[in-house]
């Protein structure tokens, strides 16, 4: 999970660092979420297949997009963005995909403050990630609490699985929270950072004071904050304000994460009877000094999150020769999942191996929606076949993807095979 107030800067030349490619098969990840504020909202012109692309999320795109991430989702409200990336393996078992925003800004009329979140099933495990931009200054902590609980209240989903927020099994929020350090001074406030005694500076730091005091963030965790406060930096260097105003430096981009407490039926006491099903362990929390484009430092957290998958089989299995070295052997035969609401909308993608979003595909046929009556649970339900015309014309490794019209998500994919 990734947070970066960017101040309306332009993309740096490289994220590599700051979304941890390259780092060796540990922490590998299976899922990255990205939330930016103060993206510059001014309108792009380009539109491509109704994704509405700008230079941070093809940024993003770009660069993840030869690790095998597709982007799953994305949201944006004004400059507050959304963004979760997953291995394209992964696609057919990430279902239910809904957004949501809120705007708070000038008494809930202006979106460049308020929440933005990504809501979908992880192998069957509901999960939220929430990327908020909050009222800043040191008296508004009032103000940041009133509109979190704003946010959590007026975002609601689609479905019984989990109508709010904090219905999820697990729920990421993270952003420029903008809480900020209470009763020390400046100079203190410098001199624990450059001694790195950070730990002086966490006890009047507003977020943890609120933690133990507001109900509205009963449950959260958060790691330790073992990385210097990341606002308020002169753009361009590591070097706190130094601006006639000299802002007092301040941990206002976070990560926390809740996971839903079991319910415990009458008479059951104390005992916790889904324990062990969903736990979260943080690998990782840390900022991001290399980067100087904007007034705030970045702020990455690693999670490894176990569970046991519900979903053992995706919604659609496609089945397909290993090689199609010839035009006669592009056929695709698919089975469906007996409770999968298909639609006459559906299609199946050739995507080259690398592709970036599900939209992406080199050329694609309509699902067929006949044969219905002559499913059987050991039948293959249908196939579909590509003409010459739609195949590539160079040689390389390809992927098919059942493309969901009713879920607006890939419900099943291929490994990759040779066209």
């Amino acid at each position: 999970v990734v947070t970066w107030n960017v101040g309306t800067a332009m993309p740096p030349n490289d994220v590599t660092s700051l979304l941890h490619l390259n780092t060796g098969a540990t922490n590998d990840a299976d899922m990255i979420a990205i939330g930016l504020q103060e993206v510059n909202s001014k309108l792009n012109k380009r539109l491509k297949d109704a994704l509405f692309t700008d230079q941070w999320s093809e940024l993003f795109m770009d660069v993840l997009s030869p690790f095998h991430f597709v982007l799953v989702s994305t949201v944006r409200m004004q400059g507050l963005f959304l963004l979760v990336f997953a291995k394209y393996y992964h696609l057919p078992f990430l279902q239910d995909i809904q957004t949501d925003c809120t705007r708070t800004g000038l008494g809930g009329c202006w979106g460049n403050k308020g929440g933005v979140s990504i809501r979908l099933s992880i192998f069957g495990h509901m999960v939220c990630f929430l990327n908020c931009h909050l009222p800043a200054h040191l008296e508004k902590a009032e103000q940041r609490k009133q509109d979190f609980a704003t946010i959590l209240h007026m975002q609601q989903f689609e479905g019984h699985a989990a109508s709010g927020i904090l219905d999820h099994d697990l729920v990421f929020w993270f952003g420029d929270l903008n809480f900020r350090i209470e009763s020390l001074d400046i100079r203190f406030v410098k001199y624990a950072i450059d001694s790195n005694i950070l730990s002086q500076l966490w006890e009047k730091d507003q977020l943890n004071i609120a933690k133990s005091t507001w109900p509205v963030l009963s449950g959260f965790q958060e790691g330790p904050l073992n990385f210097p406060p990341t606002f308020k930096f002169d753009v361009g260097t590591n070097k706190y304000d130094s601006s006639v105003k000299k802002r007092k430096p301040a941990w206002t981009d976070r990560i926390l994460w809740k996971i839903k407490s079991p319910s415990t039926g009458p008479g059951v006491g104390g005992c916790q009877p889904s324990q062990g099903v969903l736990s979260v362990s943080q690998l990782c929390y840390c900022c991001h000094m290399e980067y100087t484009v904007s007034d705030h430092k970045p702020v990455a957290a690693i999670f490894a999150v176990q569970f046991a998958s519900k979903a053992d089989n995706p919604p659609v299995e496609i089945y397909v020769a290993d090689e199609w070295s010839r035009p006669e052997q592009a056929v695709v035969k698919y089975k469906m999942a007996a409770d999968f609401h298909r639609s006459s909308w559906d299609w199946i993608g050739l995507y080259q191996v690398g592709f970036r979003h599900p939209k992406d595909y080199v050329s694609y046929v309509w699902a067929r929606s006949d044969d219905e009556d002559s499913c059987t649970e050991k039948q293959v339900c249908a196939q579909v076949v590509f003409s010459e015309e739609a195949l590539p014309k160079g040689k390389g490794e390809y992927i098919l993807g059942y493309y969901s019209n009713n879920s607006s998500s890939i419900a099943g994919m291929t490994e990759p095979f040779q066209v």
